[in-house]
């Protein structure tokens, strides 16, 4: 059975980030067994949250008031700086309860390939920040990939003349993992981030 407005919505959902074509046709017929009721609640939801949300002004992070709540938590270290590629990557972040310093959002990571240079995303927001003079370490959390790893090293490079502290978060071989399942990237960063017991 195919319809146009079925196709639609399939096309719409694949879309999505992780949303394969099987998962979008699944979550459509989904939706078109739901209740009036329910399918008009989760429209008005995406919409609601489309509209009432917007980017911190400070870090990046998601938020539907002025500042984030991490921004405007006065328990927060403001010394230290976590940066990050995306919003979502704050709560996972925040997922380990640890971490008590803020945030910085790129908003995503350098590409040239892509045409994505330093101003297409937040650098010299960081930079600014950091030249508060009130930033002791910036840890540089953004993905072991090219791209998370390029522009790890370019902002290492543009904070160094700045005295602060600048860290990179460790990458390597994940607790229960075995050597025979990791690949050689893995290896190498787990011996390169080494540290004595």
């Amino acid at each position: 059975m195919s319809t146009q407005s079925l196709e639609n919505l399939t096309a719409r959902l694949n879309r999505l980030p992780g949303i394969g074509i099987k998962t979008a046709q699944r979550l459509a017929y989904h939706i078109l067994t739901m209740t009036e009721e329910e399918a008009e609640g989760l429209s008005s939801a995406i919409v609601t949250a489309k509209k009432s949300i917007h980017y911190c002004p400070v870090c990046g992070n998601f938020t539907e008031d002025e500042l984030c709540d991490i921004c405007s938590d006065p328990k927060r270290d403001r010394s230290v700086i976590c940066v990050v590629k995306e919003a979502r990557d704050v709560s996972y972040m925040e997922r380990m309860r640890e971490y008590r310093g803020s945030y910085h959002v790129l908003g995503g990571t350098l590409s040239p390939m892509d045409g994505i240079g330093p101003e297409d995303i937040r650098i010299a927001e960081l930079v600014e920040r950091v030249k508060t003079g009130e930033v002791a370490e910036v840890i540089l959390a953004t993905n072991p990939d090219v791209e998370g790893e390029a522009t790890a090293a370019y902002i290492a490079k543009m904070l160094k003349p700045m005295g602060v502290r600048t860290t990179r978060i460790a990458h390597g071989i994940p607790i229960g993992g075995n050597l025979e399942y990791v690949d050689e990237i893995t290896l190498f960063k787990a011996i390169e981030n080494r540290r004595e017991v």
